[in-house]
């Protein structure tokens, strides 16, 4: 009987095993990294050797411009991965001057492509240098170096074959701190574990991890929140906060860094009598933590919010911490993400507050 031809010969008729699952992409937030532009190409010192021109004059061209280093801002890129582990960003340098009058050829640019939300800051002065706040705004960072003369330049008169020319100019170089701050309009604050995740996976297509111990979330998550058609948010998850934080306890000032472009708070607060959880008090103590961090951020407008409303136990906190939350004339809101108890009412007065009337 014939073999069978119909499979490619070596496949084996076993379940084909599962594709290796690709990692995901690593959060980096803050790196220092070094750029330099291209240097200018050199004048070239050349005369013309025709036949009948036994005196041809010089005819040394110009060297080329050294290539920019530019930053782009891309709506693709959310962390600063591709720049982080890169020792130097350096741009192409000119190409020298020859001789027949040909000038050499300009160097390309390096360009960059940052997240938006990327500031640069000097490295040694601290000194803001620029900053990524819209998407596809280009910024110059580092300027290539002019290319030389060549000896066409400097004939005269009195010196009909001058044999010098410039050298090409060297290129900028800067050695910056990177700090990506995400963009989004609303920020969701809370102490670790009281389902900022589990909240934002419910009205977003954000999937952060959702797991029963504290700082599951170790970098901001980007959702965007579509109340109907025309009403949309970005909302950011930021990871837990907890007492110290501005001074750096639990990563607080890399968490905290990210509220900074956040217009409004979504503020959660649970209990949890394993651990004798206040809400009132953590409110308080987050907030402490912001204004310690940058005092203009305590000022934001923050929207109050109890989570894990489907628990009974939650529930009964809820109506005796509305009541200490309404003597500071704050509203305090009862939201359950599994069963989106209250969500759409939070997320409203969330987009009221963006976008008053």
């Amino acid at each position: 009987m014939p073999p069978d031809r119909s499979r490619p010969a070596g496949r084996s008729l076993l379940p084909c095993a599962r594709e290796p699952r690709q990692r995901p992409v690593k959060f980096v937030d803050s790196c220092v990294v070094k750029v330099a532009a291209g240097d200018g190409g050199n004048g070239c010192v050349a005369f013309r050797r025709a036949k009948y021109e036994p005196h041809g004059g010089p005819a040394g061209g110009d060297g080329g411009n050294g290539g920019d280093v530019v930053f782009i801002g891309d709506g693709g890129k959310t962390t600063l991965l591709d720049v982080a582990f890169t020792n130097r960003l350096v741009a192409e340098r000119g190409e020298h001057g020859r001789g027949k009058d040909q000038y050499g050829k300009a160097g390309k640019d390096l360009v960059v492509h940052v997240p938006v939300g990327t500031q640069a800051f000097d490295s040694e002065t601290n000194a803001q240098v620029f900053d990524v706040d819209v998407l596809g705004k280009r910024i110059v960072v580092a300027r290539g170096g002019r290319g030389g003369r060549g000896n066409i330049h400097f004939a005269t008169p009195f010196d009909r074959a001058p044999r010098r020319a410039e050298p090409g100019e060297a290129g900028e170089e800067k050695s910056l701190r990177l700090e990506l701050k995400v963009m989004a309009d609303a920020g969701l604050l809370g102490f670790p574990n009281v389902g900022k995740s589990t909240f934002i996976r419910a009205v977003s297509r954000a999937r952060p991890t959702v797991a029963d111990y504290p700082f599951t979330t170790l970098i901001p998550h980007l959702g965007v929140v579509s109340i109907d058609d025309d009403a949309h948010f970005v909302l950011a998850d930021i990871p837990g906060l907890i007492p110290g934080a501005a001074a750096g306890a639990g990563l607080g000032t890399r968490f905290l860094k990210h509220v900074e472009r956040t217009r409004v708070l979504l503020h959660l607060v649970s209990v949890d009598a394993g651990e004798g959880r206040d809400p009132v008090a953590d409110f308080d103590a987050i907030n402490l933590e912001l204004a310690a961090f940058d005092p203009e951020l305590a000022k934001r407008p923050q929207i109050v919010a109890m989570s894990k409303g489907d628990l009974p136990d939650v529930q009964e906190a809820w109506k005796k911490a509305k009541r200490r939350f309404a003597r500071r004339g704050i509203e305090l809101h009862l939201v359950s993400a599994p069963t989106g108890e209250g969500v759409r009412e939070v997320l409203t007065a969330l987009y009221a507050r963006l976008h008053p009337r």
